[in-house]
């Protein structure tokens, strides 16, 4: 079967799915949707572990796992248990002290890879997992089943536009960003309409949750299209960047049409704070 036809399926088959669960389990302040946040962390650290390894002498993807679940770990247990939201700096403490000291006892020849290890280590305790926390955040938003909706469909829509009008009128406006030749102008203008309209749309589907007391709602609806539609755009590019400079096609093999884990996740971590930020600010 063909990436683009797996890539159809899993769209048509993964946000039915994904917004069934939202509207039928939120307990909990989304408490599955906050395990798959964390799991979805873990297996990113781990898939960028090996893309920093093809470059440079990095870190276990054990302990690559272990730092990527820890930070969305300790959000979760503040957004959907009440614990202290605490807990989240010390979670990234905790990780920073592991990543700080675990080889202070290295000898020989190991020591000249230590700089190495720490910066890989640091890259990611950030990416995705500190990035992802942000989505387990909008869970504990009035009307969040709502609001996480419209956020995925913004992402997941300005993506699958972009593909669509790529493939279609991109063939003589490709190879404008060098880490991702295959992008197009003209799916980058679909992956903004799309952007802009799932965001606008809530403002009259939605009123209750998408009614702004700061600007008129379809201004707001819109700025938060723009705004969440660019940084999903560079979430998708600056994992490209990561890649080709490892000289790697995808992050892994784990999900079929998409590859690997952070290659479906890498938008959604750059914009979920984002979205967040935006939100609370026009809409709250």
């Amino acid at each position: 079967m063909k990436k683009h036809v797996k890539r159809l399926l899993l769209f048509f088959i993964a946000v039915p799915a994904i917004v069934a669960i939202i509207l039928l389990l939120p307990h909990k302040n989304h408490l599955i949707i906050n395990i798959f946040s964390i799991v979805f962390s873990g297996l990113g650290a781990g898939e960028l572990a090996n893309i920093l390894k093809e470059r440079e002498h990095g870190i276990s993807k054990t302990q690559a796992t272990i730092l990527g679940v820890l930070g969305p770990f300790a959000a979760t247990l503040s957004v959907s248990f009440n614990f202290s939201q605490e807990l989240i700096p010390l979670a990234y403490f905790l990780s920073a002290c592991f990543v700080m000291t675990t080889w202070i006892f290295t000898g020989g020849k190991k020591i000249t890879f230590i700089c190495d290890r720490v910066i890989c280590g640091f890259s990611i305790i950030l990416y995705p997992g500190f990035f992802m926390i942000w989505l387990i955040r909008i869970g504990g938003l009035p009307m969040s089943s709502y609001i996480i909706i419209v956020f995925l469909l913004v992402v997941f829509g300005s993506d699958a536009w972009a593909w669509v009008t790529g493939m279609l009128f991109g063939k003589g406006n490709r190879g404008i960003i060098a880490v991702s030749p295959q992008k197009s102008i003209a799916g980058f203008i679909g992956s903004y309409m799309a952007a802009i309209f799932f965001a606008v749309t809530p403002v009259f589907l939605l009123p209750g949750a998408f009614t702004s007391p700061h600007l008129p709602s379809p201004l707001a609806g819109v700025l938060l299209g723009i705004f969440t539609g660019s940084a999903a755009i560079l979430g998708d590019l600056a994992e490209s960047a990561l890649k080709r400079s490892s000289n790697i096609k995808d992050s892994g093999s784990i999900i079929p049409g998409r590859g690997g884990v952070l290659d479906s996740i890498d938008s959604i971590a750059i914009a979920a704070p984002v979205f967040y930020y935006l939100y609370v600010l026009f809409f709250i």
